[in-house]
């Protein structure tokens, strides 16, 4: 996938402290950003701008920290697109599909992933590359269910002339379209 960009969206320490089976979700995005890398296919990273917690818990998360030859753009909204240079940046690089990630699907995942498909972006979610924050005990729904339930309306939501695709991270072949 030459002309799609990996999107790791507020992967950052003091958001991930309550998430949802946030290591088996780490582990699987740092495996898909090495592949992207190795494919030469860049890798971008979202960040929430967080003022009120120290600068180290605002940083992406130690496991899939980015390298020299990634981008990190800061945002100050739920749209990565939004204020950031985003499409921009894409858009230099002739990207027509983003691959996405990070946290939180309800929020920043499903805004963004929203954001590229109205803005001309083919989508692929990583079905198994988001997460959000764990609930408490008896409330419904379930973080669980809140990604499923993303990764369900992602399956088959409908923009014009737009592909869309939820696979998980080991279905993503950057060098050629993932399979559904």
């Amino acid at each position: 996938m030459p002309d799609t960009a990996l999107l790791i969206i507020d992967m950052q320490s003091a958001l991930l402290s309550d998430a949802y089976d946030v290591e088996a979700c780490l582990s699987r995005v740092a495996d898909l950003a090495g592949r992207a890398r190795s494919a030469g296919v860049p890798v971008i990273y979202l960040r929430q701008r967080l003022y009120d917690v120290p600068s180290s818990l605002a940083d992406v998360h130690p496991s899939v920290a980015a390298r020299p030859s990634d981008v990190l753009l800061d945002k100050d909204s739920a749209d990565s697109f939004l204020g950031t240079g985003l499409g921009d940046l894409l858009d230099e690089r002739a990207v027509r599909r983003v691959a996405v990630a990070g946290f939180a699907t309800e929020y920043c995942v499903d805004s963004t992933s929203r954001s590229a498909l109205s803005s001309g972006y083919d989508l692929v979610l990583v079905s198994d590359g988001h997460t959000t924050p764990e609930r408490p005990p008896g409330a419904v729904p379930t973080a669980a269910q809140v990604i499923a339930h993303h990764n369900a309306t992602f399956s088959t939501i409908q923009y014009a002339e737009r592909s869309i695709t939820v696979a998980p991270a080991a279905r993503i072949r950057f060098d050629a379209v993932p399979a559904s």
